[in-house]
């Protein structure tokens, strides 16, 4: 067990804090060219800051997005070059109408079938991010998920707050929901990890990257993970044909009534708006042979 441990913090206040511009007529020219300097710097961090994230390694962070523009990629709160770094990612190429279908689930809630016979209608294959309930527990449709070409990746073995754990209880979530993956199916799960909840820290992705994972966010989601708020059908277009976006990767929870009933439909909407559909596999190869990203 570990105690808690209380303490008190006093602040002083500061009682007056100014910045004053030193006089230019009083200034060589060489000094002009450095107060010029740092003032450019200034302005180039302060447009930066609104798309990169800064961290210590034990920083916890909830993956979170601002849609600025319809039909255009958010901005998330830590940019793309900062998740390259530790070959994480959230979106695609943005310079062509492509999508990347992903789910998530922890537990079967009567829609899986119905969700695969209108992919395999569409021909669209999707990645599928599993807690180890469901592989436990339903491995006939895990397999007919792998059987029709999807992809099953992590989505850790019991669902918890990963930025909680160290290095090696983080292995042992990911471990332990590969075997059952493979006690299931009988094949290797497939490299990709997605955080619970969306929530990690910048040394999960480190130890993921260690770990062999390629960390996968979203670019294009909505409220659908309550089952006793359920959004209705118009609804849910309102909200996500907006942020369908060229290079989007777009989570939809395997759980929602709502999801079961529009997927047929949204699909189609999407090939009709120009999209077409790819896996994260495909997403991978083109991260790694485009320099540009």
């Amino acid at each position: 067990m570990f105690k808690k441990i209380k303490s008190k913090i006093t602040f002083k206040p500061i009682k007056k804090l100014e910045f004053r511009l030193p006089r230019m007529d009083k200034l060589s020219l060489p000094q002009i060219g450095v107060v010029f300097l740092c003032i450019a710097l200034l302005m180039q961090f302060a447009l930066l800051g609104r798309n990169t994230y800064i961290s210590t390694n034990s920083d916890a962070v909830d993956w979170g997005m601002s849609f600025q523009e319809d039909g255009a990629a958010p901005i998330g709160n830590a940019s793309k070059e900062y998740l390259l770094q530790y070959g994480a990612f959230f979106l695609g190429d943005e310079s062509n109408k492509i999508v990347y279908l992903t789910f998530d689930a922890g537990y079967e809630n009567g829609y899986t079938e119905k969700t695969l016979d209108i992919l395999k209608k569409h021909n669209v294959k999707a990645a599928f991010f599993l807690v180890g309930h469901y592989i436990n527990t339903q491995p006939e449709l895990v397999s007919r998920m792998v059987n029709e070409g999807h992809i099953v990746a992590n989505h850790t073995n019991t669902h918890p707050d990963m930025t909680k754990l160290n290095k090696t209880d983080f292995a042992k979530e990911l471990a332990a929901n590969a075997e059952a993956f493979k006690t299931a199916t009988g094949t290797e799960m497939a490299n990709y990890y997605r955080p619970p909840s969306g929530k990690y820290n910048e040394e999960n992705l480190k130890m993921a990257q260690e770990l062999g994972y390629t960390t996968v966010l979203w670019s294009s989601a909505y409220a659908d993970w309550d089952n006793n708020k359920q959004p209705t059908v118009e609804q849910a277009f309102n909200k996500l044909m907006p942020r369908l976006h060229p290079g989007a990767i777009v989570l939809l929870h395997l759980t929602s009534a709502t999801n079961a009933e529009i997927l047929d439909e949204y699909l189609t909407r999407a090939k009709q708006a120009g999209y077409t559909f790819k896996t994260l596999d495909d997403l991978r190869e083109w991260i790694r042979n485009d320099t540009s990203f």
